[in-house]
């Protein structure tokens, strides 16, 4: 019977069929139905490899070069604002069509104004739109730039007129107003006067004349030479009074806390200084429009 039972154990266990495989055998080759990849380096999404791997660095370099623009902008910025005050070119540009007019009608009517102080509130000069007498640089810039187109239009009714003649017109009258601003600021570290007036309102004051250069030399074109040297000399004697009345109040404002003795020695040098100022103004005049008119 053992041996029946044993015989038995074996015929069945040849009769069981191998057990199925979990995973296939690859070893030997791939099947005839495996899948074939392609061995390029790419991506399922369709992206190249090396733009793939490259597209952190282009990423980080965008970002490092608008860092390094931004802190390039501020610095410039810094720097701009120290050698010219941005903020502050905006008071003497703060003007309307009110204040053009009236600045204008004193330049050439100085005589009936009365009251030459500028306003202040809280220590700081109200705007030119508010008070005629605060300098301003709009009317200076805007009688430069007409200066240079009536003197165009001048030399082409001599037949003179070329871009480069036009261009040494231009250049000639802005080095000797850089000339004039530089020698005020000589004179005042000279005379050792303490007073608010600032290089801008120099430049302010300084291109006011061209108004009346620009009238004088259109006179000179339409009635000759007699018609420029009349309103020219008008002109002049307008600027002088303007630029008197208005620099004594700048540079004899320290005078009042002084000591008597003081106050009489250097007031005396302060009204030379400011007569000088004006009287300069109408050899410019001169001197930058008589070739203008034949």
């Amino acid at each position: 019977m053992r041996r029946q039972e044993e015989a038995s154990k074996r015929r069945l266990r040849g009769s069981n069929p191998m057990p199925h495989q979990l995973f296939d055998d690859t070893s030997a080759g791939a099947g005839p139905h495996a899948p074939e990849y392609p061995n390029h380096g790419t991506p399922a999404l369709g992206i190249p490899a090396q733009a793939f791997l490259s597209e952190p660095m282009s990423n980080f370099a965008m970002a490092y070069g608008s860092s390094l623009a931004s802190q390039g902008k501020e610095m410039v910025d810094k720097n701009i604002d120290r050698i010219i005050p941005v903020s502050k070119l905006k008071y003497y540009f703060a003007v309307d069509t009110v204040y053009v007019g009236k600045k204008i009608g004193l330049l050439f009517f100085p005589y009936m104004h009365r009251d030459w102080e500028v306003r202040y509130q809280q220590d700081i000069p109200v705007a030119p739109r508010f008070d005629v007498n605060a300098p301003d640089l709009y009317i200076p810039v805007m009688a430069f730039i007409t200066y240079i187109l009536v003197a165009g239009l001048a030399l082409g009714t001599q037949n003179n007129f070329s871009p480069e003649i036009l261009g040494m017109q231009a250049s000639s009258a802005l080095a000797w107003l850089i000339v004039e601003v530089f020698a005020v600021l000589l004179s005042l570290y000279l005379v050792t006067v303490n007073t608010d007036l600032t290089t801008v309102d120099l430049v302010a004051f300084a291109g006011y004349k061209y108004v009346g250069m620009i009238w004088a030399v259109l006179c000179g074109l339409l009635f000759g030479k007699t018609g420029y040297y009349v309103l020219l000399c008008w002109c002049s004697i307008s600027i002088v009074f303007f630029m008197v009345r208005t620099l004594r109040l700048k540079i004899l404002s320290e005078a009042a806390a002084e000591g008597v003795l003081v106050r009489g020695a250097r007031n005396q040098l302060r009204m030379y200084l400011t007569m000088a100022i004006a009287a300069v103004q109408p050899l410019f005049m001169y001197w930058l429009t008589y070739h203008l008119v034949r």
